[in-house]
C-alpha cells in the first residue's frame, strides 16, 4: 500500500476513534436495550406523547449506532480493498480511492455531529423566515429559502410542521414558520442563521435589471417542559381571523386563524395552518414560548458577555450570498466555504455548509 494511503488511513483512524469516545459506543447499547425495554410495555401507549418520545429515542439512537458501526466495518475493510486492488489493476485502485474519498466525508459528517454539544442543540428546531429589503424579489427570495430547508429536511427524511405562511401580494411570501422535526436539529441549523443574500436578474423586471434582495433566517429551539416558560394567559391578546392564501384567496371560511400578542414583549405571533381554531392557538402558543426562551436566552448571553468585556457575536449580520447572475456562487461569509452550483444549494444541497459552519462556530467557542 502507498505510504499516503497509509498515512490517511491511520488518520481517519484517529478521527473515527475520536467520534466513538465522544459518542461512547458501550453507553448507546445500553441505552438502546433500556429504549427497547420502554417500547415493549404494553401500557407506553396509554400516554401518546411520552410513547412518541421513547420511539423517536430509539430510532435515532439505532440509527447512530448503525452508522458509527458501519464506518468502523468500512474503515478495517479499506486496507483488504488495497490489497485485492493493487493485485487487479489501476481500475480497481480508482475504486478503492474513490470508497476512500467517501468514507471520509461520512467519517468527518459524523465528526461535526459529536461537536453538537450545546444546552439547547438535540432539539426540534422552530424557523423563522422574513423577507427583507428588495420588495417584490425578496418575498419571492423567502419564500426560495422556505423550499431550500424544506428540501434539505426531506432529503434526511426529516419531519416538517408548517405553522404560518404569510403571502406576499404578487409573489412569494413576507414571513414563514416551520419546524423541523429530528434530534438535533436546532444545533445543526443554528449555524443558518442570518441575513441571506441573492443577487439574480429578477424575473419582475420587464427590463430584466440585476436585483439584490435579501431575507432574515431565525432559528430557534423548541421549548420543552423542563424550560419553565410559562406564559399568563392575562398577558397574551388572543385574535382570531380568516386564514388566507396566495393571491389573497380565502383558505378558510372560517376564522380559524389566531394571532396572539404578548403584550409585556410586544412579540406578536400568527398561525394559520390548522383547520380549527384551537389546534392554531396551541401552535402559536408553542411558538411564543420559544420565542421568550430566546429572549431568555440572549438576555443572559448578554449578561455574560458584559461580564466578560466584549460584544459577543452578531447573528444579524449578512452571512451567505447567492449570486445568480453575472457568475453562479453561493458563498458563506464567515467560513469562506463556497461552491458553483446555486441551484442544487437551493435544491436543499446544504449539508457542506451547514458542517464549514458548525466547525468555524467550534472554533470561536474555542479561541
Amino acid at each position: 500500500m502507498h505510504p499516503d494511503v497509509s498515512a490517511d488511513l491511520a488518520e481517519l483512524d484517529t478521527t473515527l476513534t475520536t467520534v466513538e469516545a465522544v459518542l461512547d459506543v458501550e453507553e448507546l447499547r445500553r441505552r438502546i436495550d433500556e429504549l427497547e425495554h420502554q417500547a415493549a410495555d404494553p401500557d407506553l401507549w396509554n400516554n401518546q406523547d411520552h410513547a412518541q418520545q421513547v420511539t423517536s429515542a430509539l430510532s435515532h439512537a439505532q440509527a447512530e449506532l448503525r452508522r458509527v458501526v458501519d464506518l468502523r466495518s468500512r474503515l478495517d475493510d479499506m486496507s483488504v480493498l488495497y490489497e485485492l486492488a493493487e493485485e487487479e489493476g489501476a481500475d480497481a485502485v480508482a475504486d478503492a480511492d474513490a470508497e476512500r474519498t467517501s468514507l471520509r466525508t461520512d467519517i468527518e459528517a459524523m465528526e461535526v455531529k459529536t461537536m453538537l454539544s450545546g444546552e439547547y442543540d438535540p432539539r426540534d428546531a422552530l424557523v423563522n423566515i422574513r423577507s427583507g429589503a428588495g420588495g417584490v424579489d425578496a418575498a419571492d427570495w423567502a419564500e426560495m429559502l422556505m423550499r431550500m430547508y424544506i428540501r434539505w429536511a426531506e432529503k434526511h427524511g426529516y419531519g416538517v410542521e408548517v405553522y404560518d405562511t404569510s403571502y406576499a401580494e404578487e409573489a412569494g411570501i413576507k414571513s414563514a414558520t416551520f419546524a423541523v422535526k429530528a434530534p438535533y436539529a436546532y444545533g445543526t441549523l443554528s449555524i443558518e442563521m442570518g441575513t441571506h443574500r441573492l443577487v439574480r436578474i429578477s424575473p419582475f423586471d420587464n427590463q430584466g435589471r440585476r436585483q439584490t434582495s435579501f431575507a432574515e433566517v431565525e432559528v430557534l429551539p423548541v421549548v420543552e417542559t423542563t424550560d419553565h416558560i410559562d406564559v399568563d394567559e392575562n398577558d397574551v391578546r388572543v385574535d382570531v381571523y380568516r386564514s388566507s392564501g396566495p393571491g389573497g384567496q380565502s383558505v378558510n371560511t372560517t376564522d380559524s386563524a389566531v394571532r396572539l400578542t404578548h403584550v409585556p414583549t410586544g412579540i406578536v405571533v400568527t398561525c394559520q395552518n390548522e383547520k380549527s381554531q384551537l389546534q392554531n392557538k396551541v401552535s402559536a402558543m408553542r411558538v411564543l414560548q420559544a420565542k421568550l426562551l430566546e429572549r431568555k436566552r440572549q438576555e443572559e448571553r448578554a449578561e455574560m458577555d458584559a461580564l466578560k468585556g466584549d460584544g459577543g457575536s452578531s447573528w444579524g449580520n449578512q452571512m451567505r450570498s447567492y449570486v445568480l447572475h453575472p457568475y453562479q456562487m453561493v458563498k458563506d461569509l464567515r467560513t469562506e466555504y463556497e461552491v458553483n452550483n446555486p441551484s442544487a444549494v437551493l435544491d436543499g444541497d446544504l449539508d457542506g455548509f451547514i458542517e464549514s459552519g458548525i466547525r468555524w462556530r467550534m472554533r470561536g467557542e474555542q479561541d
